[in-house]
């Protein structure tokens, strides 16, 4: 089976690639290529036999799509975000696939375009802040850029979206989500645990 780095370097080749391209449409015929390429025969039919040798192209020259799929199969995925970073308690289904979608590992891969799908990230990212607590620009880019390398924009709709807010150069945070805390939890957990009936 060709593996990432084969196929890159096979088809780093301009002939070999625009070769590829004609034959996802159809099968290719050296005569018609090597005119549509401006190519020399010669060059065209070597391109043809590199491509077939390697299984991209099958007998009836098209594209081995297939094979593709292997590839594509074969290479290595983005991970998923780190579990402590999307609580299945503070997001519904729908949230989680938009999260999952855009953060990996513990990284946002690009901020969405969508308002939508966006205030769910930002929504996320503002869990970085603690409530109550002031912080200064740099403190906030700093925590922004380990997401995104576009901390400027992040903490720019954070405010906009009203999940910090901004006063002389010092941000606090004012919306978004928050996790339940431990002794909260605890509270509830030993209210359920208490036996509320009584002896007629």
């Amino acid at each position: 089976m060709l593996d990432a780095r084969a196929y890159l370097s096979i088809t780093l080749d301009p002939v070999r690639l625009a070769v590829l391209g004609h034959a996802a449409i159809g099968p290719v015929r050296l005569a018609d290529l090597s005119r549509q390429l401006d190519e020399q025969p010669r060059r065209v039919a070597e391109a043809i036999g590199n491509l077939r040798a390697v299984g991209l192209l099958t007998d009836d020259l098209r594209l081995d799509r297939e094979e593709l799929r292997t590839l594509a199969a074969s290479l290595p995925r983005e991970p998923a975000p780190d579990p402590g970073i999307v609580s299945e308690a503070l997001w519904n289904h729908d949230e989680r696939d938009i999260l999952n979608r855009f953060i990996s590992g513990d990284r946002l891969r690009r901020i969405p375009v969508n308002n939508n799908k966006r205030r769910v990230v930002l929504e996320r990212l503002a869990m970085e802040f603690e409530p109550g607590i002031r912080y200064e620009e740099t403190e906030v880019n700093f925590a922004l850029q380990l997401w995104h390398p576009d901390y400027a924009a992040l903490r720019r709709y954070l405010v906009d979206e009203g999940l910090l807010t901004r006063a002389s150069g010092v941000y606090w945070r004012t919306g978004g989500r928050y996790e339940p805390s431990a002794s909260s939890a605890a509270a509830a957990e030993t209210h359920a645990d208490i036996d509320v009936t009584r002896e007629p």
